[in-house]
């Protein structure tokens, strides 16, 4: 049986980990080569690292950061942000990234998925899908957010499945830093009409949200952020939980 995989997820700016609810209202959240330690050696099975204020400029700045974590952990990591070339992936798996994450630029241009899978392998590509259930239907925005799309949710991931996207990381962001629960019925809808791993994202509040993302929700992953690093729920004994609930976690 496939393990289920617990992922920590570091949102950068200027260097710094930081979190927010629904997207706003930022706080500090310590040093991003510190906590990916932290992580790494409490069990987590995956990082995130999402560089949440990107620009070209800084692409350099990611590529550091990324070298400085890589040589610090020893588990896989998946880094996002600003990603929309080619030799940005490049840069980052040359720094020791494993997996990037694509979002705004798969959507404004969708070939860059499959430029990207023909390039280093689909088990390379995470496309991160945020969406907001807007009057009963799941709406894909961009730009952290900010920017709404017409594009639905299950006809995007489709669309990238077939592009030749590894996983999906998929953000409710009704729920994102609202620690009331992940959007089980938009995940479990996921989990059944594609074939690739989803990481559910957006709504960690307590352990049985965990349980519910991978009983009702049947994703392959749960990500979360403030939970993890204000040390609200610690990952080992997480995985505890999860496995006297019957659901199979690498201890």
């Amino acid at each position: 049986m496939l393990t289920k995989r617990i992922v920590p997820c570091l949102d950068i700016k200027n260097g710094r980990t930081v979190k927010g609810i629904n997207f706003v209202d930022l706080r500090d959240a310590g040093d991003p080569v510190e906590l990916a330690a932290i992580y790494a050696a409490s069990g987590a099975d995956e990082l995130v690292f999402l560089d949440i204020s990107a620009t070209e400029e800084r692409r350099k700045t990611l590529a550091n950061l990324v070298l400085k974590v890589a040589e610090k952990i020893n588990i896989p990591f998946t880094v996002g942000g600003g990603i929309s070339s080619v030799e940005d992936v490049d840069i980052l798996l040359q720094n020791g990234a494993d997996k990037v994450s694509i979002n705004s630029s798969a959507v404004k241009n969708p070939d860059l998925i499959n430029q990207l899978a023909a390039k280093f392998g689909s088990q390379c590509i995470t496309v991160a899908i945020d969406a907001k259930l807007i009057d009963g239907e799941w709406i894909v925005h961009l730009v952290g957010g900010k920017v709404p799309t017409k594009l639905n949710l299950f006809d995007w991931a489709k669309e990238v499945e077939e592009r030749g996207a590894g996983e999906i990381l998929f953000t409710s962001m009704n729920n994102d830093g609202t620690k009331n629960g992940f959007a089980n019925e938009a995940l479990a809808k996921l989990s059944t009409e594609l074939n690739i791993p989803i990481i559910a994202s957006g709504g960690a509040g307590n352990m049985q949200h965990f349980t519910d993302a991978f009983v009702k929700g049947k994703a392959d992953a749960a990500l979360a952020a403030s939970v993890f690093h204000f040390k609200e729920i610690e990952i080992k004994d997480l995985k505890e939980e999860l496995r006297k609930n019957g659901i199979a976690v690498r201890l």
